[in-house]
């Protein structure tokens, strides 16, 4: 089982940690041999930006804006309004600012300010130059570079170990998890010597990688079971946004989600026969319960009508959902309804349906999830839902095309860094 994983992803903001397993390796148009000479040191995969002239850093604190951080640095009122004037003409949005954030400050020999330069991404830079008197703007654009690289992770303990190496972004390491989500259940089914394989878009920045985009391929292999996930543009549709498909050409989005929370743990299974914790006697559990903190969102694992919404003893507060194809799920223990929940609403797979609590019988803070196809109630990890749609026939032959370049760069890329020492994999 996961251990608990820290409450992994509640926020894809934390872009600062290092990528430490391979170098760049540029996107080929075939897929040609790579040496290992191609191999170059890795660096850091963080916001960055390009080489600044030395100047004053000025940072940002709690409650600043740009005019405060001047005038709080010796710049006369009037200057600072003028800067700050000039960079909005520009096109800077100054109201974005937030503490930490930062700029660099020039001033001549007479400490009397020459040029602020402010980089509001790695993409986008304004600089402010006094010209005679006058402050004038120049705004500057770097287009990204992105190259297509592998990365790999190994679970000890969590997902989390892929992130804490330096392996990937919990950004993308939440989009790998996206991908197979219907496949594999990550809060029940990950055990320790799991491991995965992508093959990722990063952006570059002058050289430097600043984040990562979207993932082409992956592979997640868990035991004897190996998850194989193949980016694919549907023609005609938007070619930057990918759906994910088997080798065959298997949606890998089938109608059910396989858990109802993000990276939670398994407190109790589905039995026949289990000691109540609070009524005593040996009862059915016909559920799995989720421990995880109150306030954990919730979400419904497919599409359908919610059929009841609110208190009913001991469940506390409650959401059932009605599927098609005779299915119903039930949440129970919420400590609150998600936004619009109610009777004969309908919702989304993946749409938040309420809040983890521990209302009704109930000994700590917990999901339990159960799901009823026809009259009985049926174990949810052991259910074999609908599967996914597979890709139309005039589709298949660009698709296993596709597949097939993808797949050979995956595994020759895998090939290669199994021959590099791993006393060097992670070190710049």
């Amino acid at each position: 089982m996961i251990q608990n994983s820290r409450a992994l992803l509640r926020t894809t903001a934390a872009l600062t940690t290092t990528a430490a397993l391979l170098g760049w390796l540029l996107w080929p148009t075939g897929t040609p041999k790579l040496q290992a000479s191609e191999v170059a040191a890795a660096v850091p995969v963080a916001m960055a930006t390009s080489a600044q002239p030395p100047g004053q850093t000025i940072k940002l604190s709690d409650g600043d804006t740009m005019v405060a951080a001047l005038l709080r640095h010796d710049i006369p009122s009037d200057t600072a309004y003028e800067i700050t004037a000039a960079l909005e003409a520009a096109g800077a949005n100054l109201r974005s600012l937030r503490p930490g954030d930062s700029f660099l400050l020039h001033r001549d020999d007479d400490a009397r300010p020459t040029m602020l330069v402010l980089a509001p991404s790695a993409w986008l830079r304004f600089k402010a130059i006094n010209r005679d008197g006058r402050w004038k703007v120049e705004r500057s654009t770097t287009q990204p570079e992105i190259r297509v690289e592998m990365r790999q992770g190994e679970v000890k303990n969590s997902l989390w170990d892929a992130v804490e190496s330096g392996a990937i972004s919990p950004s993308a390491l939440l989009d790998l998890v996206q991908i197979f989500e219907s496949e594999f259940d990550f809060t029940a089914d990950t055990q320790p010597g799991d491991r995965f394989n992508i093959l990722i878009e990063t952006r570059y920045a002058d050289g430097v990688p600043v984040d990562f985009g979207r993932i082409l391929a992956a592979q997640y292999v868990s035991g004897e079971q190996t998850l194989t996930g193949i980016g694919f543009a549907t023609p005609g549709g938007d070619p930057e946004r990918l759906s994910y498909y088997d080798a065959q050409g298997n949606s890998l989005k089938r109608m059910f989600l396989r858990s109802p929370l993000e990276f939670s743990r398994i407190s109790s299974g589905f039995t026949y026969r289990r000691p109540h914790p609070v009524l005593g006697g040996v009862r059915p559990h016909l559920a799995i319960d989720y421990a995880a903190p109150i306030g954990t969102p919730v979400w419904a694992v497919a599409d359908g009508v919610v059929s009841f919404a609110g208190r009913n003893g001991g469940n506390g507060i409650q959401v059932r959902v009605r599927h098609r194809a005779g299915y119903e799920t039930y949440y129970n223990h919420l400590s609150r309804l998600g936004k619009g929940i109610r009777r004969g609403a309908r919702v989304e797979q993946k749409q938040i349906i309420g809040l983890v609590g521990s209302t009704g019988i109930s000994t700590g803070p917990h999901l339990d999830y159960r799901v009823k196809h026809g009259n009985d109630f049926v174990n949810p990890l052991s259910e074999k839902f609908l599967p996914g749609k597979k890709l139309d026939a005039a589709q298949l032959p660009q698709f296993t095309q596709q597949a097939r370049a993808l797949l050979a760069r995956l595994e020759q890329d895998n090939a290669l860094q199994l021959t590099i020492d791993p006393s060097w994999q992670g070190k710049p």
